[in-house]
């Protein structure tokens, strides 16, 4: 029999496992991904982020799978459809900041050649590897994310505060916040 892995305490369901397993943490170089993780950490804002992972595919059906060009030509229909889609969370200001974000994010693949290169400069192109012991030592913020949030906001950038920018920073791997005592942490610090 194979010994039970160990991992972060948090993931308490099989879809937060896999999450947790597969994704959270592991470096995302991919700017529609990169994207759809800003939209979904901005949607997760008041709430949980299983909240929002349960709600993921619809989130990729109804934001056409994260394209930002499209996102930017949503009018008043597109509104509309998303505000009565129960597979969502239908928030006016969250939908209405994923438009103004896709803007945003195109102006800054422009300016910087790819989002991806926008992002990892804040941490000089490689993952923070921390050791943390517990959860208390996990942050909600650092000064990385208060710098990346007011950048953000100054580029346009709507629901990225400093601790949505840390939880997006967490989840596309430009930290590894898995505690040393999960079996991603070693896998991750390797890989980086």
């Amino acid at each position: 029999m194979k010994p039970e892995l160990i991992r972060c305490p948090w993931p308490t369901d099989e879809l937060y496992r896999r999450y947790h397993d597969e994704e959270w943490g592991v470096p995302v170089h991919d700017d529609r991904l990169q994207f759809e993780f800003l939209i979904l950490e901005g949607a997760q804002a008041g709430l949980s982020w299983h909240t929002v992972l349960k709600k993921r595919e619809n989130y990729r059906a109804a934001f056409d799978n994260f394209d930002a060009e499209k996102i930017t030509r949503y009018g008043d229909k597109q509104i509309a459809e998303l505000l009565g889609n129960a597979g969502i969370i239908r928030n006016r200001l969250k939908i209405h900041a994923a438009i103004q974000n896709a803007k945003a994010f195109l102006k800054a693949q422009a300016e910087f050649g790819s989002f991806d290169a926008y992002l990892w400069r804040f941490v000089d192109g490689k993952p923070i590897i921390n050791h943390r012991k517990n959860m208390k030592e996990v942050p909600a913020r650092t000064a990385i994310s208060d710098v990346m949030s007011k950048d953000l906001i100054q580029r346009g950038f709507k629901f990225v505060g400093s601790t949505i920018c840390y939880a997006n920073m967490q989840a596309i791997g430009m930290g590894n916040d898995h505690l040393v005592t999960c079996f991603r942490h070693k896998e991750l610090s390797d890989f980086s």
